[in-house]
């Protein structure tokens, strides 16, 4: 085996029940992490990933990510250490600013500094942070095993993100809309639809682009998702890991059909390195 490892991303908009069946997937698939996104609007993140935890028995499973302004840290480490317990021990709690809340966010590298630490005094769970930002991302290269840039599927992004981190100990994650198919162009119309929800946001976050494009177009849709067929999304995810990501996460909805996009990146992404 090579040190590539994998994760799949869910989000919180799909019935009991959905959540353990594709964890469990996961898992049977080969994959190392199950995370589930805390996105405003939909169900918190601990919905999911209790369901996950509770029928799995391998895959680490944590938050990307929960933020210091919508809960408190007393919140965040009792939701944390519930979750660890559940669990086995395979917890690790994700730390974010929050980009899409509607709340100030005054001070935000020393809140999720504070967070981090109250958590940790609780529960001895791996941190990982969330960034795009130099500040935020120097932080996670002081605290965190892994620093997550949401949103984007780039390669030319990851030496920046290492620059900034200041040294080779923290892992970096790229994580992104992912949808598979044999059919190359509907996987890559389908992902163009999904990323639309984030990539206003993203887009002018990205320090390799030279200015803010105002809309997705397919030319730019390998920057912020993992799309098309199972040969093209190997090629893209191969440039990730040769320019230094640590772990890939594949976010939902992973196909046309997700079951079957998962299946396809079992057998043609995560084989190839093996």
């Amino acid at each position: 085996m090579t040190g590539r490892r994998f994760g799949i991303g869910l989000r919180g908009n799909l019935p009991a029940g959905e959540y353990a069946r594709l964890g469990q997937l996961a898992e049977e698939l080969g994959f190392d992490v199950v995370s589930a996104f805390h996105d405003l609007g939909d169900q918190p993140a601990m919905v999911p990933l209790l369901e996950v935890a509770r029928l799995t028995k391998r895959v680490r499973v944590g938050p990307a990510c929960l933020n210091p302004y919508s809960m408190t840290p007393d919140e965040i480490a009792a939701a944390i250490s519930e979750l660890n317990e559940v669990a086995g021990g395979r917890a690790y709690v994700g730390l974010a600013r929050g980009a899409w809340l509607d709340v100030p966010q005054r001070d935000a590298v020393t809140r999720v500094r504070e967070a981090a630490r109250h958590v940790t005094s609780r529960v001895d769970v791996p941190v990982l942070i969330g960034a795009w930002g130099p500040r935020m991302v120097a932080l996670a290269g002081e605290i965190a095993s892994e620093l997550k840039v949401g949103g984007s599927a780039n390669p030319d992004l990851v030496p920046v993100m290492r620059k900034w981190l200041g040294g080779p100990r923290t892992g970096i994650v790229l994580g992104a809309v992912t949808v598979l198919d044999e059919d190359g162009a509907k996987a890559r119309a389908f992902a163009l639809s999904r990323v639309q929800r984030y990539f206003e946001v993203v887009a002018r976050l990205d320090p390799t682009l030279a200015r803010a494009p105002e809309r997705i177009t397919d030319d730019l849709l390998d920057r912020f998702a993992f799309a098309g067929t199972p040969e093209q999304v190997a090629r893209h995810v191969d440039e990730v890991f040769a320019a230094g990501a640590a772990r890939v996460e594949f976010g939902a909805p992973f196909g046309v059909e997700p079951d079957a996009g998962l299946r396809l990146l079992g057998r043609h992404v995560l084989a190839r390195g093996e």
